[in-house]
This record gives C-alpha cells, sequence and structure tokens, in this order.
C-alpha cells in the first residue's frame, strides 16, 4: 500500500477494480457497482468503513459481511496489496490521480446528486477543482455531418466566453466539437470518459491544456480499460451530474448511449434541465425527448442570453438520504467546506418515521434546534410535540415545517460563509434548485439573507454577518 491513497480508497480499489497492470489477468471476483453498495449499507449498519476491512481487525470484519458478500471472496480481493502497488506506481507516472467516495475531495456534486449511485472510485487527470464548477453538458452521436460540428464548436465557444464549463464525454463527433470549440476560446472543459484515460491522458494535443488548467479528464473506470458499451452507458449520469444545464445536439430514437442518458435524466434524476437542439432538420429522436419533457435550446447568440439558460428550474425528485458508509469526512478535511456541511452530521431527526423526510443538522447546530423544541415541550420527543392537545396549546407549538426550516435555517447560516449562487445552495442540501430558491426566499423575506443581483448571489444579511 503507499500513502498517497487513503486507507478507505485503498479497500474499495481493492474490491472493485480490475487494477490493470500491463498484461496481468483482471479478478473474476471483483464486486460489480449492485454488490459494492449492499457492502457500502451493510458496513453503515455495523458502524464499519470500508478501511475497517484491510485493519488489524479485518477478519473479524471480513466474517461480519459474510451475510452480503462470501468472505473468502473478499479475502481474496482484499489479498491484491501487491498488485495494487503496481498499478500506483504506473498512475503516478502518469499524473493519474484517484479518489473515492469516502475522500473530502471525492466531486460533492456527483456525491449530492448520484448518492449511492456515485462512482464509488473516480481516476482522473487534471484539475480536479474544475469539477465543481458546473457548467454545460453537451451529447450527441459520433458520426454526424460538418453542419453539426460546426454547430456545437460555437457552443464551445459561447460557453467559453459566458466563462461556463463544458463537460462532454469525449467521444468523437458531437462530444469532441464541443470540446475543442471551448479550448480554441480559452476556456475550460470536463471530459468524463468511458475508456482510455491513461492514453488520453498521455496524449501530446491534451497535456498542455491538462497544465494550463483548462482541461481535467476523469473516469469511473481503470484507466486502462477500453472500449465497453456498458461503461459508455453508465458514465452518461455522471456528465450530467457534474453540469448546471445540458444541450442533446443530436440523438436517436430509442437506442444509444445519448439516448439512454438523457431519458434516464429525465425521467430518474432530473438534477438539471434537458434542452435538444431545436433547428435543423426534424428528428425522431429529438421530439421524443421533448415529449419527455426536454426543452428545445433557445440559441443564445450572446452571453446574457446564454446565461439565461442556467435560469431554468427542473423538479428534483431527491431529498436527503442516509450516508453510505464510505460517505465520510477524511481526518483533517476543511469542516467549513460547504459540500462537507451537511454530511458531517452525527444528529438526524425522522419525522413521522418516514426516512424520506430525515432532516440532517450539523453537530454544532443540534443544540439550537433542541433547544427550539424543548422550549416548547421540556425535552418530550418530536412525536410528542405534534400529538394531539388543547389547541390553544397545539398552536404555540411548532409544526413538522417549522422543524424543517429552522434545520434548514442553521444549514444556510452556516455555509453562507461567502456568496453563493441558488444552485450550489442545492448541491449543499441536497435538494431540487426549486426547493431551494423558496426556502431562500423565505430567507429573505425574514431578513436572514440578502439576495444580490448580475450575478445573481445570496448573503448573510448585514446584521447576520456582524454576528457571524
Amino acid at each position: 500500500m503507499t500513502p498517497f491513497l487513503s486507507p478507505n480508497t485503498q479497500a474499495i480499489l481493492l474490491l472493485t477494480a480490475p487494477l490493470i497492470a500491463g498484461r496481468s489477468s483482471t479478478s473474476q471476483d471483483l464486486l460489480s457497482p449492485g454488490e459494492y453498495k449492499r457492502l457500502a449499507r451493510h458496513l453503515r449498519e455495523i458502524q464499519r468503513q470500508p478501511a475497517d476491512l484491510i485493519s488489524q481487525d479485518s477478519a473479524a470484519i471480513i466474517r461480519a459481511c459474510g451475510p452480503v458478500i462470501e468472505d473468502g471472496r473478499l479475502q481474496r480481493l482484499l489479498a491484491r496489496g501487491f498488485l495494487l502497488s503496481q498499478v500506483i506506481e504506473r498512475w503516478q507516472a502518469r499524473a493519474i490521480w484517484v479518489v473515492s467516495r469516502a475522500d473530502a475531495e471525492y466531486p460533492r456534486r456527483l456525491k449530492s446528486r448520484l448518492r449511492e449511485d456515485a462512482p464509488a472510485v473516480l481516476y482522473g487527470c487534471g484539475d480536479m477543482s474544475l469539477l465543481e464548477t458546473g457548467g454545460l453538458a453537451v451529447v450527441g452521436s459520433r458520426h454526424v455531418d460538418d453542419t453539426l460540428i460546426e454547430y456545437t464548436m460555437n457552443i464551445g465557444r459561447l460557453a467559453s466566453r459566458s466563462h461556463r464549463k463544458i463537460v462532454s464525454g469525449g467521444a468523437k463527433g458531437i462530444d469532441m466539437a464541443a470540446m475543442r470549440g471551448a479550448l480554441e476560446e480559452g476556456g475550460a472543459v470536463c471530459g468524463v470518459l468511458a475508456d482510455g484515460l491513461e492514453k488520453a491522458a498521455m496524449n501530446r494535443e491534451n497535456r498542455g491544456v491538462l497544465l494550463d488548467g483548462q482541461l481535467v479528464l476523469v473516469s469511473p473506470y481503470d484507466p486502462s480499460a477500453g472500449f465497453n458499451v456498458g461503461h459508455a452507458m453508465q458514465r452518461n449520469k455522471v456528465i450530467y451530474a457534474l453540469a448546471d444545464a445540458s444541450l442533446v445536439v443530436n440523438s436517436d430514437l430509442k437506442k444509444g448511449g445519448t439516448w439512454a442518458g438523457a431519458s434516464e435524466q429525465l425521467d430518474t434524476y432530473r438534477s438539471v434541465p434537458v434542452f435538444v437542439r431545436s433547428t435543423g432538420a426534424p428528428s425522431a429522436g429529438m421530439d421524443a425527448l421533448r415529449e419527455k419533457g426536454a426543452i428545445p435550446w433557445p440559441n443564445p447568440q450572446d452571453v446574457e442570453s446564454f446565461e439565461e439558460i442556467f435560469d431554468v428550474e427542473v423538479i428534483s425528485p431527491q431529498v436527503a438520504f442516509p450516508l453510505a458508509a464510505d460517505d465520510r469526512i477524511s481526518e483533517g478535511s476543511d469542516k467549513e467546506d460547504v459540500g462537507q456541511v451537511l454530511e458531517d452530521a452525527s444528529f438526524v431527526r425522522v419525522l413521522d418515521d418516514d426516512p424520506s423526510d430525515a432532516v440532517i443538522v450539523p453537530e454544532d447546530s443540534q443544540t439550537a434546534l433542541i433547544k427550539s423544541l424543548d422550549d416548547q415541550s421540556s425535552r418530550e420527543s418530536s412525536q410528542n410535540i405534534l400529538s394531539e392537545t388543547d389547541p390553544k396549546e397545539e398552536q404555540s407549538r411548532p409544526t413538522p415545517a417549522d422543524i424543517v426550516f429552522i434545520s434548514v435555517r442553521i444549514a444556510v447560516e452556516k455555509i453562507l460563509t461567502e456568496p453563493m449562487k441558488e444552485t450550489d445552495v442545492a448541491i449543499a442540501l441536497n435538494v431540487s434548485n426549486a426547493q431551494a430558491k423558496a426556502w431562500l426566499q423565505r430567507l429573505c423575506e425574514e431578513g436572514i439573507v440578502e439576495k444580490k443581483a448580475k450575478p445573481a448571489l445570496y448573503i448573510l444579511a448585514e446584521k447576520k454577518r456582524l454576528f457571524a
């Protein structure tokens, strides 16, 4: 094992990664994403984390995981330490970094938007901070004509002039056109690759923009992995999760990765608005995506109109979820970091026994919330507070909505240490943009928060900043 990877990341790699080094064969025992998800849940239930599987007490913990994953299989995977050290040296020589969901550096957008569906491990090359800057996801087919290539390059150029990052899949055709247009204009780009990260990182054309901080390449799959249709399909959710809005330039009807990714975003995740090209020849695939809820692309021609696409809201199905076993803050991480505020929580109050209504409250905010409840009920539970009592008494006691909003107010006061966009607040609170906007409007009305225009940013009200 080498020190530059956290123990949690080492364990996750041993369990899930093929660890391709030269011509070495991959293990047939690797945990699938679904199996690892079940193991992570089980570790959470027994109050353990992946790193415990390679600790001095690992034998007992491996046996405790037997009901989920056969212990002999776990032992065989965890015994690949020498192979792991070999591939780590290979990655270091190519400037490839690795983070897992257990690391504080793991992209907050993936963790908050995809939760347990976020890749357990993310490989990358380039400036990792670019992963947190949002931008426009541009997707489409590999085989397109020159007209669509130029159309897409112009979108990349406009994004660059608007200081918005392009997020795409790095494939030939539409993906490369959007990325090339942005890079040629001096903009920032994130390429989410389904295969060949190592080759792309060593490509001479990429090295300059990687070193200059314009380009970051990431992949949920081994840097030496070859093309796999399933991988190409699965990485689509990562593209959308790293963006603030998305554009489908072209798509076949009910087939192909572009259709699958856009449909999944419209039907399941709904974390960003999905636009579809509205000019040019008609397309059955684009028409079908509009029927699913995609929005015709408004064809912005300048920076001001381009910025307006990021004000479109979507209703997200995601609320607050319990943390996965590997969703922890590593030692030494910045506790004030916006993306970790709600995850640094040890107090969860559930209303009406419905886990989907879990309200996660930061550790240092517990006293304020408990006091607000105790003042009404002399340390009664929230369920007792809401039970039937005298009507006059009931009017003075907090409703479930009051309890939720108390925690929201505390959390917002905690994260607004600097001006933030509405979308960033939504990501930090793990709610939809619409829900974040509603809460922020109410906080503005109550004088807790102020909204600044152009760009639209939220800050703590002056009186709040004085006491911060």
